[in-house]
């Protein structure tokens, strides 16, 4: 079993930046991929970007590339996402996620992670 406590998220102006955190425990954090997944109002949860479990291995969805970055501390046990020049379009609800399998690589399909943070709002203002 693995918990995660997503925080971070707040009510911001367009171009201003925040940066999330993903608290695990549980299990040991140290040998799984991560991600982080958004959910706008009325629409799907889609991918933002993934880490190895060595942080070695970065994955993002097109449109945050060069905007957000993720990282890991697995001394900490804890997974960031920090997202620079945010746009109205990205208000949602960030979820950090736990991907099974030993030293998996990241993956940007809702369905390798077994595990999800409760979520934290972001919102962009204009």
């Amino acid at each position: 079993q693995v918990h995660l406590v997503d925080s971070g998220g707040g009510l911001v102006q367009a171009g201003d930046s925040l940066r999330l955190s993903c608290a695990a425990s549980g299990r040991t954090f140290s040998s799984y991929a991560m991600g982080w997944f958004r959910q706008a109002p009325g629409k799907e949860r889609d991918f933002v970007a993934a880490i190895s479990w060595d942080g070695r291995s970065t994955s993002y969805t097109d449109s945050v590339k060069g905007r957000f970055t993720i990282s890991r501390d697995n001394a900490k046990n804890t997974v960031y996402l920090q997202m620079n020049s945010l746009k109205p379009e990205e208000t949602a609800i960030y979820y950090c996620a736990f991907r099974w399998g030993f030293g998996s690589p990241p993956s940007p399909s809702e369905g390798d992670y077994a595990y999800w943070g409760q979520g934290t709002q972001v919102t962009v203002s204009s």
